[in-house]
């Protein structure tokens, strides 16, 4: 603290810290104090000045999201992502978790978006939380556009259901893509890309400004990997000798965020890594234990820009990073 100057004899200081007192600890206005004072507003605003100055007021700014704040950073410290979001865990149902990790993603969406954007996304049960919980308060000229072929069955492994939906939500246009996620072999593969309908849609989906999906647990029973192939639940062993850690795009990825030696891979109709990172923004949604590997997986292969995942995964990514650096 600096000491008074002469300029400032007791009468003053006492002046000060009585205009102190009431303008930070009883709320009161400057008009307030000064006409209990019995001095003038401006000579109130002088006293306040001059204690900011003489270093008799601290501000402590103490907030109930301070740990998440500190998470955020502490993940971003990792490396391979620019921002991360993190939201409260306030429950153990993962169903609940994921809709708050949906929440935080869409209103981030709506931060970022801006008329003439196109938005390319996956299926997935992150990406579909993030578009229930969109609430836009205009609407949107862009276009959503899938960033990979079509697995239908359940609503949200249908990406063209789930760009529909957030396309109505936003007041936009989506585009539809009419080829299955894998193809039987890498050769249909090419010639499935190759068909201009096909080729038009992946076209627009690497020249997106905004990419929006989700990260995907592979080693776990409830994983949703297992929704998009038939034959994937009975190649368990074969999945686990590529080394996968994780999923993007329906590509299976390894630790360090490279792409797996998994025969899936090659026969996969959708944008390759190289073409996802290419896009300006990515935005990643996921949350739960078993999304923890894959998300550190996916950072450490620099594949997204943000990461929107809740406090217990967030931690979780964490304590796995320094155990495996230990």
């Amino acid at each position: 603290m600096a000491p008074p100057s002469t300029r400032d004899d007791i009468s003053t200081v006492r002046q000060m810290h009585q205009a102190l007192v009431l303008h930070y600890m009883e709320s009161k206005t400057q008009a307030e104090i000064a006409k209990e004072l019995g001095i003038s507003h401006a000579t109130v605003n002088r006293l306040i000045k001059r204690g900011h100055q003489l270093g008799l007021v601290e501000i402590k700014i103490k907030s109930p999201i301070d740990h998440l704040v500190d998470l955020e950073t502490r993940l971003v410290g990792l490396g391979g992502i620019e921002r991360a979001v993190v939201v409260p865990t306030v429950s153990e149902n993962p169903q609940t978790a994921l809709q708050r990790v949906g929440e935080a993603a869409a209103s981030l969406l709506l931060e970022t978006i801006k008329d003439g954007d196109t938005i390319s996304i996956t299926g997935g049960k992150g990406v579909s939380a993030l578009v229930a919980g969109l609430k836009p308060g205009r609407s949107y000229d862009v276009e959503v556009i899938p960033a990979t072929g079509l697995v239908q069955g359940k609503h949200y492994t249908d990406v063209n259901h789930v760009a529909s939906l957030m396309a109505d939500k936003l007041g936009g246009r989506a585009y539809q893509i009419h080829a299955p996620l894998f193809a039987d072999t890498p050769e249909q593969r090419e010639m499935l890309m190759g068909v201009r309908a096909v080729a038009d849609v992946f076209r627009r989906a690497r020249e997106a400004t905004i990419a929006v999906v989700g990260v995907g647990s592979i080693l776990t029973d409830d994983s949703s990997y297992y929704d998009l192939h038939p034959s994937s639940s009975a190649d368990r062993q074969a999945i686990e000798r590529s080394g996968a850690s994780g999923e993007l795009l329906a590509h299976l990825i390894d630790r360090d965020g490279r792409l797996s030696d998994y025969t899936l891979n090659r026969s996969l109709v959708s944008l390759t890594l190289d073409e996802f990172a290419t896009i300006p923004r990515s935005i990643g949604i996921a949350s739960g234990p078993s999304k923890v590997a894959p998300i550190l997986s996916a950072m450490r292969g620099n594949h997204l820009d943000i990461i929107v995942t809740d406090e217990a995964t967030g931690l979780g990514i964490l304590d796995l990073a320094e155990r495996e650096a230990a």
